[in-house]
């Protein structure tokens, strides 16, 4: 019989958290297989909430109260990243990426006029857009002065950390 450090036999509690293991591996093995995009499970004091990563929904939020391992279904993701980058041409000037994961606004509310247009110039630290993330609006800055070239996001798109969203040339 196994013991503990003490000498004493494992407690029911240990037994426990292996079974919550054990379900909670489940329930990712679920969510990873099935069209549902997020799950939230309360039982007991606990409560666990799996939400499934894709390239078309940006997840809202994950958050585990007991002991929970990170949802593993990145790797459907990462395999479709390099034929992405391919179709992608090459930018020409400087990229101004996101800072921070949200959602990515040209207007500082609906209906008004974009922060800035393609053709515009712009000086370093003018307003570019905002990102929204956690309720909060991000005002982000222009990290250089010229044109705007490009504008490679719409209004309302979910962006990433890093993702391009501006080329000024």
């Amino acid at each position: 019989m196994a013991q503990t450090r003490s000498g004493a036999p494992p407690t029911l509690i240990g037994k426990q958290l292996l079974m919550d293991l054990r379900k909670l591996k489940t329930l990712i093995d679920l969510v990873a297989e099935s069209g549902i995009a997020e799950l939230e499970i309360t039982e007991g004091e606990g409560k666990v909430r799996i939400v499934k990563f894709s390239q078309a929904v940006q997840p809202v939020a994950y958050h585990a109260v007991e002991a929970a391992a990170p949802v593993a279904a990145a790797a459907p993701a990462a395999a479709a990243a390099p034929a992405a980058a391919e179709a992608a041409p090459a930018v020409q000037g400087h990229v101004v990426k996101a800072p921070m994961v949200g959602t990515f606004y040209r207007s500082p509310n609906p209906g008004a006029a974009p922060f800035v247009d393609v053709g515009q110039s712009v000086k370093e630290g003018d307003p570019l857009c905002i990102i929204e993330a956690m309720k909060l609006l991000n005002e982000i800055e222009a990290d250089k002065s010229g044109v705007i070239k490009e504008i490679l996001v719409e209004n309302g798109e979910p962006v990433e950390y890093g993702q391009p969203l501006f080329v000024i040339g």
